[in-house]
């Protein structure tokens, strides 16, 4: 077996293990079964994510197989852990739809076709959603000496504060994903649970319960959270949660959050989010050290990133657009494609009659975007040859804007200079 324990290490992705003597051999002597959970508090997964996700990834490349769990009991309550107040409780039926938009995400990165240790989704609401409550007390409740549970972090950082507490439903969180672990170990042989540092108390949770209901020893692994080297959140910009799913956030969005990422994190992440080996990150990071200014890190980091997220062609409308961003024609595109390219561009609305009946002049085409203050100004402009339409270059002050100007279903790109641009919307 690989030495998935030394994978994982020099990655960066060993925070805290049960048994620190034992795991490493465990887990070399032949394939086991590891699961790490996903509550489906959305429809897509997002950045926060990935480490869960490749580390299930790394343990199947290793010839283990993966378990996803897809919290769809767990994600009716929510977890305490890591948040300062409760989250609000979702719909039946919102739940059902994130399940939906989840399952297709992990086939992305998992393979649920190769044999033995093919990957298995799994949905804990399939066994706690026939729990009855008096049921789950008496065989699963019982089992939970309240004085360990208070000395959770999850637990005990709520009730530490008055302004926020815990409610009883939080206080139970911890029960359902112990049980959780014992379903799996007994159901699909499961003897490891992977988690964020912050699911520490759940996974012990889990192992205690186990040996107190079957007799049989589990194990637990966390990886560090994912934080930026300054201490905050990665995945989170100014317009907000940077997901997984091409529609909530577009390859070339997913794509530039990791070119723009600071120099001070592309290592970790070249580490954490990447297939490359050690030797090719750290050829990665000399060639990116020898002229940062290139980005070089940066770039081959989205490029593994967005192609394993999104695929081939989301990586190539992500590469296309960003060339398009800088300067390169833009065509055969259509409006969602534009908005999300040009997503922090100022854009001005005018009725689509304005391209019809002789069009709209180009020089208040200008002055409308914003991009020149008066006609002048526009005129002095695209006579001097620095206006482009479409990222083409204005070839008279006399021009006429019609509707074969559109750069795609109702939008214009006007640019002035490198990267000054805005857009029009005609409807």
């Amino acid at each position: 077996m690989p030495d998935i324990f030394a994978e994982l290490s020099w990655r960066g992705l060993i925070q805290q293990t049960t048994d620190d003597a034992k795991l490493p051999r465990m887990l070399s002597e032949k394939p086991r079964s590891v699961y790490a959970g996903f509550d489906p508090t959305a429809d897509s997964l997002h950045v926060g994510h990935l480490v869960a996700l490749m580390v299930l990834r790394r343990f199947q490349q290793a010839g283990h197989r993966p378990i996803p769990l897809i919290g769809g009991a767990t994600g009716m309550i929510g977890d305490p852990s890591g948040k300062s107040e409760e989250r609000k409780l979702l719909s039946v039926e919102s739940l059902r739809a994130n399940v939906a938009g989840m399952e297709p995400q992990l086939r992305r990165f998992l393979d649920f076709d190769c044999g033995p240790n093919s990957a298995v989704v799994v949905n804990n609401y399939d066994w706690m959603g026939r729990f009855g409550y008096l049921e789950f007390l008496r065989d699963v409740g019982k089992h939970f000496p309240v004085n360990v549970m208070l000395t959770k972090d999850s637990v005990r950082t709520r009730l530490e504060r008055a302004d926020v507490g815990l409610s009883y439903t939080e206080f139970s969180y911890m029960l359902l994903q112990a049980y959780d672990f014992v379903y799996l170990s007994e159901h699909y042989g499961c003897e490891l649970q992977l988690g964020g540092s912050d699911q520490w108390g759940n996974i012990t949770a889990g192992i205690d319960l186990a040996r107190r209901l079957r007799g049989v020893q589990l194990y637990g692994l966390t990886f560090p959270l994912l934080t930026k080297s300054d201490g905050s959140k990665m995945g989170k910009t100014e317009s907000g949660t940077v997901w997984l799913s091409a529609e909530k956030t577009s390859p070339y969005q997913f794509y530039q959050y990791w070119i723009n990422l600071d120099d001070a994190d592309v290592g970790r992440c070249l580490r954490l989010f990447t297939d490359l080996g050690r030797e090719e990150i750290e050829a990665v990071l000399a060639e990116h050290q020898a002229d940062p200014g290139r980005r070089g890190g940066q770039r081959r980091l989205a490029d593994e990133l967005t192609r394993l997220v999104h695929g081939e062609e989301g990586l190539d409308t992500a590469q296309r657009a960003t060339r398009i961003f800088f300067g390169d024609e833009i065509s055969q595109l259509n409006d969602s494609q534009l908005a999300g390219i040009f997503a922090d561009v100022p854009s001005k609305q005018l009725p689509r009659h304005r391209l019809a009946d002789g069009g709209l002049p180009i020089v208040e085409a200008f002055v409308a975007a914003g991009l020149c203050k008066t006609k002048g100004e526009a005129r002095r402009l695209i006579a001097q040859g620095g206006a482009y339409v479409n990222n083409r270059r204005a070839e008279g002050v006399e021009i006429q804007l019609v509707a074969s100007h559109l750069a795609s279903e109702s939008i214009m790109v006007l640019r002035t200079g490198k990267k000054n641009y805005a857009l029009l919307r005609f409807v």
